[in-house]
């Protein structure tokens, strides 16, 4: 199914509906995460453009690598992003050695992504703690193919108050990217969530994006893509959706 995108509609009804959505809910600007890579980058391009005087990137390493850094500071550099940097890797420290006890019951595989999730956890925190301060929204950062496939941290960077990449998969992404000039080198850096050394998205979920993004697409698939696919949206479906709630 071929991907007929409005590049300039879309940019525009996005940085509108982030308009909107603040309006709507009585708050003064946005808030986000910016991680160096190619999501929080077009966040951060389509929020600098709906709030230039009311949004804010703060960049939240936490034993991230020095390049996801640069990239950070590149993307905030080029777009003329406000930032702060809140380094988390004492907090992440005391955290872990207040839960370490637990560990020896664990695989090393189980406890690196358990770990792992804890990172996005405390972004979260900070998120929300600068919406607090100045009565902005949090803006996310995941695109409809890692929501397909539930490829966020629930309560992590899954925790936010709008998603406006949300209808958007990953080859879109990068359309919107490049026409509000986000750094190519950020459009071509290999999609990474950061949680370790050498992580890829795409070895993680054992798929790739361009796979994943004609599944959503409508287009057709080899069938074990299609069934694994499947598979994911099944066990993740729980991340998409609100706590359940009794009917008494």
């Amino acid at each position: 199914m071929p991907d007929k995108m409005d590049i300039p509609g879309t940019a525009l009804s996005l940085i509108e509906w982030i308009r909107s959505h603040v309006a709507g809910a009585g708050a003064k600007g946005v808030v986000y995460g910016l991680s160096g890579g190619l999501d929080s980058a077009l966040v951060g391009a389509l929020c600098q453009r709906a709030f230039p005087e009311s949004s804010l990137a703060v960049i939240m390493p936490c034993y991230s690598l020095d390049q996801d850094m640069e990239d950070a500071r590149l993307v905030a550099d080029a777009l003329g992003l406000q930032t702060k940097v809140v380094v988390l890797d004492h907090v992440y420290d005391v955290l872990r050695e207040l839960l370490d006890p637990a560990s020896a019951e664990h695989s090393s595989e189980k406890m690196q992504l358990t770990l792992a999730n804890i990172k996005p956890r405390l972004r979260m925190i900070v998120l929300y703690y600068y919406a607090s301060i100045y009565n902005y929204l949090v803006v996310g950062g995941s695109n409809k193919s890692e929501i397909a496939v539930g490829y966020f941290t629930k309560h992590g960077d899954g925790g936010s108050d709008m998603i406006p990449l949300g209808n958007l998969v990953k080859s879109q992404v990068r359309k919107v990217a490049a026409y509000l000039n986000v750094p190519e080198k950020i459009i071509s850096k290999p999609p990474s969530a950061g949680l370790w050394e050498n992580q890829t998205d795409e070895e993680e979920m054992g798929i790739s994006y361009e796979m994943l993004d004609r599944y959503l697409l409508g287009g057709v698939v080899p069938d074990d893509v299609r069934e694994k696919i499947d598979g994911m949206r099944k066990r993740s479906e729980h991340k998409r959706q609100r706590p359940p709630i009794p009917n008494l």
